[in-house]
């Protein structure tokens, strides 16, 4: 007989593994929880610094920032979705693999504008032997990629922010996926890159099996859909990823939100207790935008308040109970920071007394003094 999984049970056991019902304890390497996450979303370094340090005991911007350019036990590259993500830097061997993997398109340019397959190869090997050992800015970083391959690299073809970047530019996620780029820190207001640590990429069978199995205990009972969804894959190709996972026994059928899903084999043991309580999520934190079913995580007026056209990440969020039930914003001045925070619905005394508690927490990781104020957020979606 299929089990059958609740919403309940799956948001509870999601948020454990999350790290989000009882927070890492101190001691917890940074990177283990980015790992629970399956990455943090870092376009906006600051929210994955949120994201992270909600997550774990005593854990403030500046852990984050250590873990990225000291130990690095972290790195900042392109991850799921083509995205910044921060990755845990021993798990590359998986990652890249798998992310090479996913098939892609012949992109958004016109076709004397895009690079060759060949092309593109050579580009990608120019951009990791031009960062071994070094930090570059964009415009360094260009002139070794041309010094390496040739002018046709230089060609200023692709149409970005009203101005003209070299041909070269369009495989700088593919570069980042293989383990050739990396972001560094930066050089004043500047963004540098390097190449991350070396490391022995994992056979593709083996990389996109280690994939599936991860989402799936962060994020499941899930279906293939979900998963493409997630990491911006194709449907077919993912459904026929998960039917060959099931094949080798690697994962096994549920029943969930309505129909069938999966988890990984064996895996069917989840937490009695719904959730409770409140926690504060920022702009594309991990668990807004990998848990499903999404109407049910943004429930009623949730879905229109705090997503954007569908799409979550572009609010932070307010969960109550597990499910999102409000927004907030912060704004920071000094040394301190205004926390707006607008529910959805009404708070009892003692939630609101529980808000005031994560806020104060929000502030102990962005190194700054919080106010919680509850009220209308004016802010709109983060481009």
């Amino acid at each position: 007989m299929t089990v059958k999984i609740t919403w309940d049970e799956a948001s509870a056991r999601r948020l454990e593994r999350q790290f989000l019902t009882a927070p890492a304890k101190t001691g917890t390497p940074v990177a283990e929880v980015v790992g629970a996450m399956l990455g943090a979303h870092a376009q906006v370094l600051s929210a994955a610094e949120v994201s992270v340090g909600v997550r774990a005991d005593a854990v403030t911007r500046a852990d984050v920032r250590a873990a990225l350019w000291e130990h690095r036990s972290l790195v900042k590259m392109h991850g799921p979705r083509g995205t910044v993500h921060l990755l845990p830097t021993s798990e590359l061997p998986f990652w890249t693999t798998a992310l090479a993997a996913i098939p892609t398109g012949s992109g958004p340019f016109a076709p004397n504008a895009r690079l060759t397959e060949a092309q593109a190869e050579e580009v990608v090997a120019a951009i990791g032997d031009a960062l071994d050992g070094t930090y570059l800015t964009i415009d360094e970083l260009s002139d070794e990629v041309v010094a390496r391959t040739g002018p046709w690299a230089g060609d200023l073809v692709m149409p970005a922010f009203q101005t003209m970047w070299p041909r070269w530019r369009q495989v700088m996620h593919r570069a980042g996926q293989r383990g050739a780029l990396c972001f560094g820190p930066n050089r004043g207001r500047k963004v540098t890159y390097t190449r991350p640590p070396r490391f022995e990429p994992l056979a593709e069978d083996a990389a996109l099996s280690t994939l599936v199995r991860r989402y799936l205990r962060a994020y499941g009972p899930a279906t293939a859909a979900n998963f493409a969804k997630w990491l911006a894959a194709p449907r077919g190709w993912a459904g026929e990823l998960f039917a060959s996972s099931a094949a080798a026994g690697e994962i096994e059928e549920v029943g969930f939100a309505g129909g069938p899903a999966w988890v990984v084999a064996g895996d069917t043991e989840f937490p009695a207790e719904p959730v409770r309580g409140l926690r504060l999520l920022p702009y594309f934190d991990a668990y807004a935008i990998a848990a499903q079913p999404r109407e049910t995580l943004f429930p009623g007026p949730a879905y229109e308040r705090a997503l954007a056209g569908g799409q979550a990440g572009n609010y932070p969020v307010l969960l109550v109970d597990g499910v999102v039930a409000g927004v907030w914003h912060q704004r920071r001045q000094g040394k301190r920071t205004t926390v707006t925070v607008e529910p959805l619905g009404r708070l009892t005394a003692a939630r609101e007394r529980e808000l005031a508690v994560r806020v104060e927490r929000v502030g102990e990781v962005l190194e700054a003094k919080a106010e919680l104020v509850i009220g209308k957020v004016t802010a709109g979606a983060h481009a």
